[in-house]
């Protein structure tokens, strides 16, 4: 089983309006709500591609309620943690002014609920899968990820960790199963800016040789590297389409990796599978669809 954490789940309020206005009413020309959150998003695009998932979040309101019944509807299992107060969050995502979004702050988090987390992951068995994607919500340790790596040592179980600066580099010396930076905040971290794959492959092993078993960058335009645990490179260039929409494109990735480490384990052909799901996803309208992975799969 793939279980995957979202911390601060929304609902995605994706609105066109044509020829927008500052301080004039204008009026939308095409509407569409979908649950998001990082690990909720891999979540779906796993569940897509046939593999048994498991999407833990937090909800509060009348919105989390909705994000709940979404999720349910679109297949996935979902373990939720239901908050007492507050209210999840809607984010509104203009689509007429590319990558232009107004997003909620999302309730707060109480140790209770923490407490209530860490009993959900004790359940986890050898074998499973656990990705942690996404920001920490300001209630939140910053440490959290690192806490949750450290409470499942040792159980075989397989860590996938999606995040930036400390929060990324302090899950390291637990070993996480893979990591996923992309190229821009893989330079932040080591202070240089990476615009080429190759110049990517020698941070990426950095990475390993602080703690991460795989490391996969994400490049947008300029493709991927994936420097697998036994120290063999991979590179590959973006496959050819139009970019629609980039939201999602790296928690695809995420999934296609897993997918395709799971139906074989090599690491050659999980690569693969992570560079067509990144880029299917950002060549459509929302999550990529199993049809249209495999699509820019068979193209590589």
């Amino acid at each position: 089983m793939v279980y995957t954490i979202t911390f601060n789940p929304s609902l995605d309020y994706i609105v066109t309006v044509d020829d927008f206005r500052l301080g004039l009413t204008n009026r939308t020309t095409s509407e569409l709500m979908l649950p998001g959150g990082k690990g909720i998003n891999v979540s779906i695009v796993l569940s897509g591609l046939g593999i048994e998932t498991t999407a833990i979040y937090f909800s509060a309101g009348f919105v989390g309620d909705e994000i709940t019944r979404r999720v349910r509807d679109i297949g996935i299992r979902s373990d939720e943690i239901r908050l007492k107060d507050g209210c999840s969050r809607i984010n509104l995502k203009l689509k007429s002014y590319d990558g232009t979004e107004i997003n909620g702050a999302g309730p707060d988090i109480s140790k209770e609920y923490i407490k209530e987390l860490f009993c959900r992951i004790d359940s986890l068995k050898e074998g499973d899968f656990l990705v942690l994607a996404g920001s920490i919500p300001p209630s939140v340790p910053k440490t959290i990820y690192s806490d949750i790596i450290a409470r499942i040592e040792g159980r075989g179980i397989k860590v996938v960790v999606d995040a930036t600066g400390t929060v990324l580099l302090e899950t390291l010396r637990y070993k996480p199963f893979l990591v996923k930076p992309n190229n821009h905040e893989l330079g932040e971290i080591f202070g240089v800016t990476l615009e080429t794959r190759e110049s990517v492959i020698p941070y990426a092993k950095k990475l390993r040789s602080m703690g991460a078993e795989n490391v996969i960058v994400s490049m947008a335009g300029e493709g991927a590297v994936f420097v697998a645990s036994d120290d063999s490179e991979y590179m590959m260039p973006a496959p050819e389409g139009k970019l629609v929409n980039g939201v999602g494109a790296g928690d695809s990735m995420v999934a296609g990796f897993i997918a395709g480490y799971l139906d074989g384990g090599k690491w050659e052909d999980a690569f693969k599978m992570g560079v067509s799901a990144g880029s299917a996803s950002a060549f459509s309208k929302y999550l990529a669809t199993k049809e249209e992975i495999m699509k820019v799969y068979s193209s590589l």
